[in-house]
C-alpha cells in the first residue's frame, strides 16, 4: 500500500513538471532584467538616448530595489489569498511595461517609473513563483528555490553574448529589450494556461482563509534569526560585487579587476550545479553554516593577503559560497517552517533584502570615500561573521522546531 502511495505522489509531482519549467523561464528574463543597467554599453546608450549622464542610469538600477520595497508586503499576501497564478500574472505584465517602459524612455523620469515597475515585478515574481514551484517539488524545497538562482545566473552569463550580438548589428540596443518584453507575454499566456498543485488544505478540507493561516503563525526567535540571515547574506554578495574590484585595484594592486567578475560568475554557477544536487542529500539549513563560514575564511584571506591572485581566487570562492543560493536556501528554510503561508514569508524574507541592498551599500558607499575599499573588506567579515552565528543557532533548534510544524 505504502509502495502504491509513492507511486501516486510521484506520479502526481511529475504531470506538473512542464508548468515549473514554464515558470523558471521567467527567472532567466529576471537575470537579463536585474543586469542590464549595470552593463556598461547599456548605460551609455540610456544615457545618450535621455540626455543625462551615466550615473543617472545607477539612479535608475536603484529603482528597482524600491519597487521590491513597495510591493513585496502584499504581494506574498496576494499569492497565498488569491492564488499563486495571480502573482505570477502581475509580476510578469509588470515586467514587461519594465522592460517597454526603458527601452522607450525618453528621459530619466520615464525610466524611473519603469524601474519602479521592475522592481515591483520581481516580488510578484518571487512570491508566486517560488512558492509554486517549492508545492510541484515538494519535499526538495531546496531544489525547488535553488532552480532559480540557476535561471538567473544562466542569464547573468549569457547577457553579455547577448549584447554582442546585437552591436554585431545596425540595431538599436533596445531590441533585446523588446525581445525580452515579447518573451514575458509568451510566458504569460502560458502561465494562464498551466496547471499548478491545489492550495494545501486543513483538516476539513477547505483552503483555510489568509486570516486563519496568518494567526497559526508564531514569530519565534529562530524564524527572526532566519529572516536576518536573509539581510547578511545578501551584504555578503553585494559588498563583494559592489565594492571587491576597487579593494583589487586600489589594495592588491591588480591591474584588470574586471576579471574578478568572471570568476565569480563561474563559481555561482558551480554552485548553484553542486547545491542543487547536495540539497537532495542534506537539509537547505546546514548550509547556511557551511557556505557563509567559507565566504568569511575566504574574505579574510583576501583582505590579509592582498594580492591579485588571492582576489581571484576570492572571487571564486565568494561567488561560490555567498552568491551560489544561500539567500534561496533560507528561503527554502522559512517556507518548510511556515507551510502554509509560503508566499507571505517569502516576501518577508525577500524584504530583508532589499532592505539589505540599501542600507549596506550606502553605508559602504560612505566607508569607501573616507576610508577606502580595505573598512568595506571588514564590514563584509563581521556582517558574514554574524550570519554564521545566526545560522548556528538556527541549526541547533531546527529539529525541534520542524518537530512543531508536524504537529
Amino acid at each position: 500500500m505504502n509502495e502504491k502511495k509513492v507511486a501516486v505522489a510521484a506520479t502526481s509531482g511529475n504531470k506538473y513538471y512542464a508548468s515549473a519549467f514554464i515558470l523558471y523561464l521567467n527567472f532567466f528574463i529576471h537575470g537579463v532584467g536585474c543586469s542590464i543597467l549595470g552593463q556598461q554599453v547599456i548605460k551609455e546608450f540610456l544615457a545618450g538616448q535621455w540626455g543625462a549622464g551615466i550615473e543617472k542610469v545607477t539612479l535608475i538600477a536603484a529603482a528597482l530595489g524600491l519597487g521590491r520595497l513597495i510591493t513585496l508586503p502584499f504581494s506574498g499576501p496576494i499569492s497565498d489569498k488569491l492564488g499563486r497564478k495571480v502573482s505570477i500574472i502581475i509580476g510578469i505584465v509588470l515586467y514587461a511595461l519594465f522592460f517597454i517602459g526603458i527601452a522607450f524612455s525618453p528621459n530619466v523620469q520615464i525610466a524611473y517609473i519603469a524601474a519602479i515597475c521592475g522592481g515591483a515585478a520581481n516580488s510578484f515574481l518571487d512570491t508566486g513563483i517560488i512558492p509554486a514551484c517549492v508545492e510541484i517539488l515538494k519535499p526538495n524545497s531546496g531544489l525547488a528555490t535553488m532552480l532559480t538562482k540557476l535561471f538567473i545566473s544562466t542569464a547573468q552569463l549569457l547577457l553579455p553574448f547577448m549584447l554582442g550580438a546585437v552591436a554585431a548589428t545596425t540595431l538599436s540596443y533596445s531590441l533585446l529589450m523588446y525581445i525580452c518584453a515579447a518573451a514575458l507575454i509568451l510566458l504569460g499566456v502560458l502561465a494562464m494556461v498551466v496547471k499548478l498543485p491545489r492550495a494545501e488544505q486543513d483538516e476539513t478540507g477547505e483552503k483555510p482563509s489568509f486570516l486563519k493561516q496568518l494567526k497559526q503563525i508564531k514569530i519565534t526567535v529562530e524564524s527572526t534569526a532566519l529572516i536576518i540571515i536573509g539581510f547578511t547574506c545578501t551584504a555578503t554578495f553585494q559588498l563583494w560585487l559592489n565594492c571587491a574590484q576597487t579593494f583589487g585595484k586600489d589594495i592588491a594592486g591588480m591591474s584588470d579587476p574586471s576579471a574578478m567578475q568572471t570568476y565569480y560568475s563561474v563559481g555561482t554557477i558551480i554552485a548553484i550545479i553542486v547545491t542543487s544536487v547536495l540539497v537532495n542529500k542534506f537539509k537547505p539549513v546546514r548550509f547556511l553554516v557551511l557556505y557563509p563560514a567559507i565566504a568569511t575564511i575566504m574574505l579574510v584571506l583576501v583582505y590579509a593577503i592582498r594580492t591579485p591572485f588571492i582576489c581571484l581566487a576570492g572571487a571564486f570562492v565568494v561567488g561560490y559560497s555567498a552568491a551560489g543560493g544561500v539567500l534561496q536556501l533560507a528561503t527554502a528554510t522559512v517556507n518548510d517552517l511556515f507551510p502554509t503561508i509560503k508566499g507571505t514569508i517569502t516576501s518577508v524574507i525577500m524584504i530583508a533584502s532589499s532592505l539589505s541592498n540599501y542600507t549596506v551599500l550606502s553605508y559602504a558607499s560612505s566607508l569607501l570615500g573616507k576610508s577606502g575599499a580595505g573598512s568595506v573588506m571588514v564590514l563584509n567579515i563581521v556582517i558574514t561573521v554574524i550570519g554564521v552565528v545566526l545560522a548556528l543557532f538556527v541549526n541547533a533548534r531546527y529539529g525541534k522546531l520542524t518537530a512543531n510544524v508536524k504537529q
